[in-house]
């Protein structure tokens, strides 16, 4: 039942009302973490390269946000080869992270138009990352 013939019921409950995949799927808890070849402090040290760094960074949004990421280390740097493949994956998550895709290309360019495109939150780690650190504090009582 969990795969056929009972699978159909959901994947026609998802084809009639879309909504429904953030409850029947891993749409709602699932982020695509999405790099290309850089790490912080390391630099561009290839696609394969920054694999280590990214499955922390999926390790961290599930302990403390209680979010499964899946990193994906993308074999380009072009922002046109960017914007497709994120677009082609993005109906399986309910969330984009840019992650280390160097400047403008990640601001300019590939952020702004995977805003404008997907129904998805899409965002820059280093960019919305640093304001969340930057405000949390401010926003939360500090008890000593």
């Amino acid at each position: 039942m969990a795969y056929t013939p009972g699978v159909a019921r959901v994947c026609m409950a998802i084809h009639q009302d879309p909504e429904k995949a953030y409850a029947l799927t891993i749409k709602q808890s699932c982020v695509a973490v999405v790099t290309t070849h850089a790490v912080l402090g390391l630099g561009d040290i290839g696609p394969m390269g920054p694999s280590p760094s990214w499955r922390a960074k999926a390790l961290i949004f599930r302990e403390f946000a209680g979010v499964d990421a899946f990193p994906l280390c993308l074999a380009t740097k072009d922002v046109d080869e960017i914007v497709t493949i994120v677009k082609a994956i993005s109906p399986v998550f309910g969330g984009i992270n840019l992650e280390d895709i160097s400047a403008p290309r990640c601001f300019e360019k590939s952020k702004e138009r995977l805003q404008r495109d997907l129904e998805i939150p899409v965002f820059h780690d280093n960019q919305h990352g640093t304001a969340v650190v930057v405000l949390a504090p401010s926003s939360t009582p500090c008890s000593r």
